[in-house]
């Protein structure tokens, strides 16, 4: 560490000594903006036997419990950083050295399960319906299952996830470090969207040496330091994995997909099955090119929202419109003065039953039905004459044959030569 950087480090341990209460707020809003300074608090946080360290965790703590939200957030901003310190000290069994960052953890742990009044949080999560359309998915292109979970979510069996009352932790030991550690993710990923670049790389990092060290990848990432194997739990993977979901699509596309390669990896040797889940899910929704981001502005997780239309076609086939034609059908016959509709209504001809439905002999079988037909039109012929006998002889005896077979066939008259369809 620089000269220079630890002067930087000093004078911001002075300067908030000195500051009165009511300059908190402006104080808060320019330390964002101080780069260089918070390069200089992650060389010192690195380094374990910085005789700075243990006054930049008592700072840090004293803004996380001040109630200024950008204080808490410029916290939040080590917290990977601080995981990844504490759990590679307590791997080597130095415990002495990690005091000050262990104390700095479970003062934040201790805060974040309490409210304002002193009583235990306990957070709910209801876990969103597929019934119900969201920026992820459309119940339509579901299928049936849309129809399952829409029968349940009517009966209110919606599942609530609940976590909490956390007990509060004088100290870490084996049996509770994960648990603590896990809750401390839950609570950076929550302020994700606040969190700079340098702090989202600090994630990537850490994340990827926590899974690779004392394993035989360790040798291919070429990473340096400790080489035992650091302990996990599957929960506390499954929050590493929120993070880097959102570094993917926030301007550390290579970092992330080294980090989620090397989780997937470590899932596979512990056997978890919940981060294999999560982190296959992940892989499988990634694009395949990698996503240019910015990163600057606002930051959130891109996802594709496929066009809404309407979920019925304006030509679907109903029991309406079925209903409609039928009456059409049954209406547009009755106007015997419209030829061009009658030439529409043409009825097909059935070959094995004559118009009054009798059965055709065996030895009638050359006399067919146009015959029958031809007979039929001379006798009308006869006894109506008109004066355009081309138009009665194609129109008239036509329109009776339709009406009679639409009348045995409304009245259910079941002739023993008619085809069933």
């Amino acid at each position: 560490m620089f000269t220079s950087e630890k002067g930087l480090v000093e004078e911001w341990l002075s300067e908030f000594k000195t500051l009165p209460e009511t300059s908190l707020p402006n104080y808060a809003t320019n330390l964002k903006d101080k780069s260089s300074l918070v390069s200089s608090l992650y060389k010192v946080i690195q380094e374990p036997q910085s005789e700075l360290l243990e006054p930049v965790c008592h700072q840090l703590f004293e803004f996380y419990r001040s109630g200024e939200e950008q204080l808490l957030r410029f916290t939040l901003q080590f917290l990977p950083e601080l995981i990844w310190c504490y759990l590679s000290v307590s791997t080597s069994r130095n415990v002495h050295s990690s005091g000050c960052i262990e104390a700095l953890l479970l003062g934040v742990y201790n805060l974040e399960i309490v409210d304002k009044q002193g009583h235990s949080k306990v957070l709910s999560f209801t876990i969103p319906s597929l019934s119900k359309p969201s920026v992820y998915h459309e119940p339509s292109s579901i299928g049936s299952m849309a129809l399952t979970e829409s029968a349940l979510s009517q009966h209110g069996l919606s599942k609530v996830v609940y976590s909490g009352p956390h007990p509060q932790r004088e100290m870490l030991t084996a049996q509770n470090r994960f648990e603590v550690l896990t809750f401390l993710l839950l609570c950076y990923n929550a302020a994700l969207t606040y969190m700079p670049s340098v702090s989202l790389q600090s994630l990537c990092q850490i994340c990827s040496r926590i899974c690779v060290c004392g394993y035989p990848r360790q040798h291919v990432r070429k990473y340096k330091g400790i080489s035992s194997r650091i302990p996990v739990s599957s929960g506390f993977m499954v929050q590493m994995l929120t993070g880097i979901y959102f570094a993917f699509y926030n301007g550390e596309w290579d970092l992330a997909q080294k980090a989620l390669d090397d989780i997937i990896y470590r899932a596979q040797l512990e056997l978890y099955p919940e981060p294999l889940l999560v982190a296959n899910a992940i892989k499988a929704s990634l694009p395949h090119g990698a996503m240019k981001s910015s990163k600057e502005g606002t930051r959130c997780i891109q996802v594709e929202i496929t066009p809404t239309s309407s979920r019925i076609s304006r030509n679907a086939v109903t029991s309406m419109s079925i209903r409609g034609h039928r009456w059409k059908r049954h209406e547009q016959p009755d106007n015997n003065n419209d030829t061009t509709e009658l030439g529409i209504l043409v009825i097909p001809e059935i070959s094995v039953t004559n118009v009054a439905g009798e059965r055709t002999g065996n030895g009638e079988k050359g006399r067919t039905l146009g015959e029958i037909d031809a007979q039929h039109i001379q006798g009308v012929q006869e006894t109506h004459p008109v004066s355009d006998p081309r138009t009665e002889s194609k129109g008239l005896p036509e329109i009776r044959r339709q009406k009679s077979v639409r009348k045995m066939m409304e009245d259910g008259i079941n002739s023993p030569g008619r085809v069933q369809f």
